[in-house]
């Protein structure tokens, strides 16, 4: 913990802002092909993920590593934006009724991908292990429900 401090990291609040745009339009909008919003069979698998996301989301907006010095290009971060951009792509796909299991992993791992990069980047251990919680936890959830 020496090398952390608090403070607020504006940069890990907007990821996670961005990450969410498809689904706060999603639950606005349902797509005409939603398997999506089927009942989940994972409810243990579930509940992990979400805490463990939301344990995520706040360790990557409050603590900052000392030694990290300001954001800037990196292929971490060009890492992350790429996976936000196919994230994006596979929410059109969605959308478009292409609901095969590349389009639901995809849908799965880049949004992942996006927060454990950032965290890599960063140097943000303390986020890093519950984002990859979380990252175990929606894999099982995707494939369980949706692949197998």
């Amino acid at each position: 913990m020496k090398k952390y401090r608090f403070g607020f990291d504006i940069f890990g609040l907007a990821l996670f802002f961005l990450i969410m745009i498809p689904n706060f339009i999603w639950f606005a909008i349902p797509a005409q092909h939603d398997i999506l919003r089927v009942e989940s069979i994972t409810p243990i698998v579930d509940t992990i993920a979400s805490i463990a996301q939301v344990i995520m989301i706040i360790c990557l907006c409050i603590f900052k590593n000392k030694e990290k010095e300001k954001i800037r290009k990196t292929n971490l971060i060009i890492a992350m934006i790429a996976c936000c951009l196919l994230y994006f792509l596979c929410w059109v796909l969605y959308y478009l009724g292409i609901t095969n299991a590349g389009v639901i992993l995809g849908l799965t791992i880049f949004p992942c991908l996006a927060f454990l990069l950032y965290s890599l980047e960063r140097k943000n251990m303390i986020a890093f292990v519950p984002a990859l919680v979380f990252t175990i936890c929606h894999l099982i959830y995707a494939i369980v429900n949706y692949i197998v």
